[in-house]
């Protein structure tokens, strides 16, 4: 591959945007900028498209978005005979015009498109596929990464993000595009006219916001117990449907983080507009100070993932992870529809694998079926649609991954910040009627179930050289498996690659998922280390779970593991 002629031709060709242009002219004869540009094309996986906006085929712009929604087309074309798409966008550079472009694109190609006539939150997106029974559907976004990035999550008919097998399908149709002569298009506004572009409107959202409320358990808690809330949407998509829902439920004090309230793809507040760090909180707990609120809620940009802040007993402000959220959302839902007579016999919770064994244990008490599945909400999705065609969708109670995704109810296939933002707020309020704050019933979780401390350590490799990093990081660890993390024995090893869990007394056994490049140390006194790498990111995660009867004796021990899991990534 010649990397300075593929950077010739895309200054010559790639004049749709000003942007681009003036880029790639500012990095003539810099080699190290052209091959980070053009070394690659942007990886098609079941999440789309992610990258850096900007000039090349390693990047985010007009020209990729092209080829892979001229690839798209290419694939619901081979399989429906009138085909169309829901698109939906968030607050990021550029998220706007890449709609449109998608959509122009779709409709060249005799797809018929239902375009949101503003941003809206990536929960919205799934919901409209399966409201307008569309064959997919699109969002640009980046969800938590810094303001550099943007995104391109495609769905399929059920509202999850497409399968494995289908991403395969649909890059192989990409790789056939060329960026600049391969991709049809007409005017987006000539489309409206004819039909083949359909804005949705406010009646759509509404219609969410519908199916958002029927999840409430206790409707007419949260009216009565004077709740005091500030919310930041992060200058993302969430600021009106949130605002929305809380308003229905009856939370009537909600004030909102002011520099944080618009949309703006800067982030000029929060470099990483992630809710599950506490810098995103700052501004918000500056202006508790005088509030003096019960909760504190950031969801980010695209709005399907939420963090909380809670004021202790003594004021000081606890961020609660997303896993603690996650048991205590499950643990109220259980113990509430048990109370009420309201939870059915044959109830199912779920979660991401990497998330907290704490779910699970709770779950038990209420004698509801506990799932683990792989990472990617698009596998909850999944186990709802399952559901459904049996006529199951009732038993479904909930779903979490610890990177503060929460689903209850049906009407999405994906996480929605929307939902568990108002059964947050819910729940903060009834156990706020029994004299007690999120950081006292998280304790008195802790107290009953034992104390489970997760943590998650990233690490991050850039660039073609980091790519080649984390294989060999991921090859070394499978071809040397030591014999003890820290000082805990192994006692199996889970290879989801091979799908084969390898006991240390030589039995084996199937692994009934997906093949995922994840491996998953079990430890003795239950606690565990997992390695895997980021499907949208440049790292690599190691998932730490330490069970103690004390927490400082649970923290103690994720360190060590903590530690054991940096000399991996050497």
């Amino acid at each position: 591959m010649d990397i300075n002629a593929i950077y010739n031709e895309w200054l010559k060709k790639a004049n749709a945007d000003p942007d681009l242009i003036a880029e790639l002219s500012s990095i003539k004869g810099n080699d190290d900028e052209i091959l980070d540009r053009f070394y690659r094309s942007l990886e098609f996986g079941t999440a789309g498209l992610r990258g850096v906006i900007g000039a090349g085929t390693n990047r985010m712009n007009v020209y990729t978005v092209g080829r892979a929604t001229q690839g798209l087309s290419d694939f619901l074309n081979a399989h429906y005979d009138n085909p169309s798409v829901a698109i939906g966008y968030d607050s990021r550079i550029k998220s706007d015009y890449f709609s449109r472009e998608a959509a122009s694109i779709l409709a060249a190609n005799g797809v018929k498109v239902y375009i949101y006539d503003e941003l809206q939150p990536t929960p919205c997106l799934s919901f409209a596929i399966r409201h307008f029974q569309t064959s997919g559907g699109i969002i640009l976004t980046a969800s938590h990464n810094p303001a550099k990035y943007n995104g391109y999550k495609c769905y399929n008919h059920n509202g999850y993000q497409m399968t494995d097998e289908e991403a395969a399908e649909t890059y192989g149709y990409i790789q056939k595009v060329d960026y600049f002569t391969g991709i049809k298009k007409i005017d987006f506004d000539s489309a409206v006219e004819t039909g083949m572009i359909e804005y949705m409107g406010e009646d759509v959202i509404e219609l969410f916001l519908d199916e958002v409320q029927k999840q409430c358990v206790n409707p007419d808690v949260v009216k009565n117990a004077g709740l005091k809330v500030i919310y930041s949407p992060l200058n993302g998509t969430g600021n009106k449907p949130v605002r929305k829902i809380l308003s229905r439920i009856g939370v009537k004090d909600v004030y909102i983080v002011p520099q944080q309230e618009n949309p703006d793809g800067n982030f000029p507040t929060c470099p990483f507009p992630n809710p599950e760090i506490k810098q995103v909180f700052e501004i918000a707990l500056d202006m508790n100070k005088t509030i003096g609120a019960d909760l504190l809620l950031a969801t980010d940009p695209d709005c399907d993932r939420v963090g909380i802040a809670v004021p202790d007993e003594n004021g000081e402000p606890v961020l609660l992870s997303g896993n603690e959220v996650g048991a205590m959302l499950l643990n109220y839902l259980l113990s509430q529809k048990s109370e009420k007579g309201i939870l059915s016999e044959n109830a199912i919770a779920v979660k991401s694998f990497v998330s907290t064994d704490l779910a699970e244990v709770i779950a038990k008490k209420y004698n509801c079926t506990f799932k683990n599945l792989l990472t990617g909400f698009k596998y909850i999705g999944e186990l709802i649609t399952d559901l459904e065609s049996q006529g199951r969708a009732g038993d479904f109670v909930m779903g979490f991954e610890e990177s503060y995704g929460y689903l209850a109810g049906t009407h999405a296939r994906d996480k929605d910040a929307v939902v568990a933002s108002m059964l947050i707020c819910e729940m903060a309020a009834y156990y706020k009627t029994k004299g007690m704050n999120l950081v006292q019933v998280m304790n008195s979780l802790y107290d009953e179930f034992g104390y489970y401390c997760n943590e998650v350590k990233s690490y991050t490799f850039e660039g073609a050289a980091g790519m080649e990093k984390m294989a060999q990081i991921m090859d070394n660890l499978r071809d040397n498996t030591p014999d003890a993390i820290g000082s805990y024995a192994i006692l199996s090893v889970a290879d989801y690659k091979t799908s084969l869990t390898t006991f240390n007394d030589g039995r084996e056994e199937k692994i009934d998922l997906p093949k995922s490049n994840v491996i998953a140390f079990a430890l003795e006194g239950a606690n565990k280390v997992i390695v895997r790498p980021s499907g949208t990111e440049p790292k690599i995660k190691a998932y730490i779970t330490a069970v103690a009867d004390s927490m400082q004796d649970a923290r103690n021990k994720a360190q060590t593991l903590i530690a054991a899991a940096d000399e991996f990534m050497k």
